[in-house]
């Protein structure tokens, strides 16, 4: 049969059609994984993203595209509350992918250049030297939000801040360069990555009033859980406080939502990861650091102060 599966020589076209007919009626399928054991190359690209967050499954669905009109598979590995990103990586180590694209990887610098002296790694949604990364600017993005809450005359803006999230400390100065230049009232409060975490910076800003009349999240997530929390208690959106996310998540644009929000270009990040993860395989070409561009997405959750 392998012959015949293979089309290698050394096999009549009787027995040819034979096997071929056998093979249909039993769904037999040839392994890929022993082709590329015998080529040596497994034409696979390493996927590592966070389960439950919107941002990265959009990079995914962009991966799987350009990884196809380059002629590679993807296998995917997921972070979860109980399969860290270490035991993530591993997995992907061991079924010999060629190259790693970590989207919003919390590896320290150190081990992503030691795993990238054995395979190429490609950073996706964070600023990391010693690697390839690709990532939005999120300085720029936190000024978009700041220009646009200033433009409409907000004088006092609270940023929930990522914390250690990726990403973070580029948005958190971005708030700070900017609402210092538009002469706004700012304060940073502790949020998050989730609804959760956005609830509980709603909870505590409830707490010791007033309210800032506009709120910029660290991500969609965590303006979703601030806006919730805020609403329940009676808080007008965007009446009483204007609020911003990050990302453009599918969630945010959904009617009863519309949240106003930093859109990142998923689509363009997918293919830039794709693109020099296979570019590497292939080179052995210094490091880079490519940047793309934020959009605004203005809709209902913002406007004038009160």
């Amino acid at each position: 049969m392998s012959i015949v599966m293979r089309d290698a020589p050394g096999a009549s076209e009787a027995t040819r059609e034979r096997v071929r007919r056998a093979a249909n009626e039993i769904g037999y399928r040839p392994d890929p994984r022993a082709r590329m054991l015998r080529s040596q190359r497994s034409n696979l690209l390493g996927v590592v993203f966070t389960a439950g967050q919107e941002f990265h499954a959009g990079l995914v669905d962009g991966v799987y595209r350009a990884a196809e009109m380059r002629g590679y598979d993807v296998l995917l590995s997921c972070v979860t509350p109980h399969h860290n990103e270490v035991r993530a990586v591993r997995t992907l180590l061991d079924d010999r992918v060629e190259a790693l694209v970590l989207i919003g990887s919390g590896l320290p610098a150190r081990e992503l250049v030691e795993i990238d002296t054995r395979l190429p790694v490609t950073v996706v949604a964070r600023k990391v030297r010693g690697v390839d990364a690709v990532r939005s600017d999120d300085a720029f993005g936190a000024t978009l939000a700041v220009d646009h809450l200033a433009d409409l005359g907000h004088t006092a803006v609270a940023y929930l801040d990522g914390g250690r999230a990726p990403g973070a400390a580029e948005r958190r100065k971005g708030f700070r360069a900017s609402t210092a230049a538009a002469g706004i009232e700012a304060t940073i409060a502790a949020g998050g990555i989730t609804e959760r975490d956005g609830a509980a910076a709603a909870t505590r800003l409830l707490e010791h009033p007033p309210l800032p009349t506009a709120v910029f999240a660290f991500n969609d997530r965590c303006a979703l859980g601030f806006i919730d929390v805020a609403i329940r208690a009676g808080v007008r959106i965007p009446q009483d406080v204007s609020v911003i996310g990050f990302d453009d998540s599918p969630l945010a644009g959904l009617a009863h939502v519309d949240l106003t929000t930093v859109g990142q270009d998923t689509a363009q990040l997918a293919e830039l990861a794709v693109s020099r993860a296979v570019e590497r395989i292939d080179t052995t070409s210094g490091r880079v650091d490519l940047v793309c561009e934020p959009k605004l997405v203005v809709r209902s959750s913002t406007a004038a102060p009160r």
